[in-house]
């Protein structure tokens, strides 16, 4: 598609050629719009176990995917046969439209798409997505489709358009505003010429309120390139759209879960784009007619969209080799010093959650109600504004549902803060290790716990747009919601500053003795296996109750680590489950702990991935090897709650790396750096 769509020429063959294919397909499916087949992301092969799981999923979702707010969102399978679907119905869809359209897209979009493992198709109600990769959450904004009316403005075209972001920004801000259920909105505003614009906009409730206005800002800022002078106009992309109109094109029933009828169809005739970014757009133009005639004026039209188009490229005012949309994403992430000061009533000490080496941590509210968390980073860093902000956008795409969301930066002077998602219910460590509290956690919750800090460590490793190391995992970084979900903290702050670092060692350690994976502890080495050494460790105080320091237990003085393993081969394991844990039977817990000694073995190639973590954790089904001993730390006088951060020479050779540490304290809450690799 890209090798047609090459050149203006191309363009309009590729028009002329298609013309007639769509008017067949726009009369057996009305309601397609277009679809985009991932080619890149690679294929399955036919009869295979991943078509059979996308094929079951797909049957499934409109029936048992859905949250009763045309948002439908299930993953099916295992490890590298796992696929993920989404499908979101526009918010004033009947209920009814809206099965019918998913049920229609389930069908379509294979079919469109052969052996494809991700895709994406829009209709006139709905969207459907799938993946073998996880998108719950995660915003992109790469994939858009354009429609346009033909008609322009006849006159006041700057006022027009002027109402129009106008009332699209109430609408957004509405809409961002919407619950996890839903985020819709609908409206309508007066304009030029005694005319009414009516707006429709809508993001996937998955998104964070930040992410929905982000999103649709993005799409927003697409206007002048799709529908200049347009009278109406639609940007759909896979994670929000919003579409004008200057007459009633949507149900009014905005407050409604789902509407009650259809809305109008709508007669005239429009052209889409789609793949896009601001230094390199793909524009495929297709046209619903009604009449051969209207073609002409179309591939007319369309000829005048690419000399304006090429003239506004021209004109750039950014250097030819700037990443325009990365920069453009990450001023969009900024907030003012002076918004962050007052919405933590000057970093008052009556809002402080915490500190620790690299700063402290204040809670604050925004002006629109939104509780944030805001860490004040401390100001011995050498690293550039640029740097910062390039890192700030690096981990502002690192978004799943287990890790703490990074909502933006404020960079004025020496000030550099970090302003993340508030979760209300503290740490694990709080609960955890406290007796009380501790009795509230049943296995289920336990179990529950351990499966999300394992999916979000998943995705760090695996999953994401990035490789995160993260290198000081422990249980006062992992966050606990409302609903007692986990989510990592702590993972985002890029070292940015460490140029001399490569994937396997580094020469300044941070994290947290008793965590930390000996390879790490004694010599800088560190691999996503480091990670997993910590999640086992983890693993095992969430089923027993006890830090991984030394504590007594009957005659013995030990560390949690060689307690667990001294029970595991004298086959008395479950001395090692918390005696404030109730369960009618201990075979799930008994292989949850030989799942975490698997994590804690010294030798790091024994190990398992994440990846195979999660799939042990999920198949009892799946046989686990024997465990070999693990790594103790029972000899050391350094308390697994203190942080350590090691500096060696940065000109010394990897078999040169001593054991001569320089060991600082500091809180259990304190600030871990992660290692970033672009994949």
């Amino acid at each position: 598609m890209a090798r047609l769509l090459s050149s203006s020429s191309s363009v309009v063959i590729f028009f002329i050629h298609f013309q007639i294919l769509l008017i067949t397909q726009a009369i057996a499916q009305p309601d397609f719009l277009y679809h985009f087949c991932e080619n890149h992301k690679g294929n399955y092969p036919r009869n295979s176990t991943y078509e059979s799981n996308l094929n079951h999923l797909l049957s499934i979702l409109p029936s048992q995917g859905g949250n009763g707010y045309g948002f439908y969102y299930l993953p099916y399978g295992n490890s590298s046969n796992q696929v993920y679907a989404i499908g979101l119905c526009r918010g004033d869809a009947n209920p009814d439209v809206c099965v019918s359209c998913l049920n229609n897209a389930t069908q379509r979009l294979p079919q469109n798409c052969p052996n494809q493992k991700e895709a994406v198709g829009w209709y006139d109600y709905c969207m459907l997505r799938y993946s073998n990769r996880s998108m719950f959450g995660v915003m992109e904004t790469s994939l858009k489709v354009y429609l346009w009316n033909t008609q322009n403005v006849s006159s006041n075209v700057d006022e027009f358009f002027s109402d129009l972001r106008t009332l699209l920004d109430g609408l957004k801000n509405r809409a961002a505003s919407g619950s996890s259920l839903r985020k819709f909105a609908t409206g309508n505003a007066s304009a030029p010429d005694f005319q009414t614009l009516y707006a429709l906009v809508q993001c996937t409730p998955d998104l964070s309120k930040q992410d929905c206005n982000n999103c649709l800002d993005d799409a927003f800022d697409d206007i002048p390139t799709c529908c200049d002078n347009k009278i109406g106009g639609r940007v759909i992309g896979t994670n929000c759209n919003f579409r004008y109109e200057i007459r009633l094109f949507y149900n009014q029933t905005d407050d409604a879960p789902l509407a009650s009828s259809p809305p109008p169809s709508t007669n005239a005739t429009t052209t889409t784009g789609g793949n896009e970014s601001n230094t390199s757009r793909t524009t495929v133009i297709i046209a619903v007619v009604s009449s051969a005639a209207v073609a002409l004026v179309l591939i007319i039209s369309v000829c005048v969209f690419l000399k304006k188009r090429g003239a506004r490229k021209i004109d750039q005012t950014h250097p030819v080799n700037e990443p325009v949309e990365e920069i453009e994403s990450v001023e969009s992430l900024q907030y003012s010093f002076e918004t962050t000061r007052v919405a933590t009533d000057n970093f008052s000490e009556a809002n402080k959650l915490g500190q620790g080496g690299f700063g402290s941590v204040y809670r604050g509210k925004l002006p629109n109600g939104q509780d944030i968390a805001v860490k004040r980073l401390s100001r011995n860093s050498n690293q550039g504004d640029l740097e910062f902000k390039n890192e700030v956008l690096l981990v502002a795409k690192l978004q799943h549902r287990n890790l703490v969301r990074l909502l933006g930066f404020c960079l004025e002077g020496s000030e550099r803060l970090l302003v993340y998602e508030f979760v209300p219910n503290a740490s694990l460590d709080h609960f955890i290790f406290d007796p009380s509290k501790r009795a509230n956690l049943d296995w289920e919750r336990r179990y529950k716990i351990i499966g999300g800090i394992a999916r979000g460590l998943l995705y760090l490793h695996e999953d994401s747009r990035l490789r995160v190391i993260h290198r000081d995992l422990k249980a006062s970084n992992i966050l606990l919601d409302k609903e007692m979900h986990p989510k990592i903290s702590d993972f985002g702050m890029a070292r940015l500053f460490v140029v001399d670092q490569t994937q396997g060692n580094t020469n300044r350690i941070v994290g947290t003795y008793g965590y930390m994976a000996p390879e790490y502890a004694m010599h800088g080495h560190f691999s996503v296996r480091t990670d997993v050494f910590s999640f086992g460790v983890l693993l095992l105080e969430i089923v027993s109750g006890q830090k991984n320091n030394c504590f007594r237990h009957g005659e013995h003085v030990e560390d949690l680590l060689s307690y667990a393993w001294r029970n595991w081969r004298d086959r008395t394991a479950s001395n090692i489950i918390d005696p404030l844990v109730r369960v009618n039977s201990v075979s799930e817990i008994m292989r949850y702990i030989h799942i975490g000694l698997l994590c804690v073995q010294e030798n790091v190639a024994h190990r398992p991935t994440m990846n195979t973590v999660v799939l042990m954790l999920n198949s009892n089904s799946l046989s686990l090897p024997v465990p070999t001993e693990p790594a103790f730390f029972m000899n050391s006088n350094i308390g697994s709650d203190m942080a350590l951060a090691s500096e060696f020479n940065s000109r010394t050779t990897e078999s040169d790396h001593s054991e001569s540490k320089s060991v600082n304290q500091a809180s259990a809450n304190e600030a871990s750096i992660s290692e970033l690799y672009p994949r």
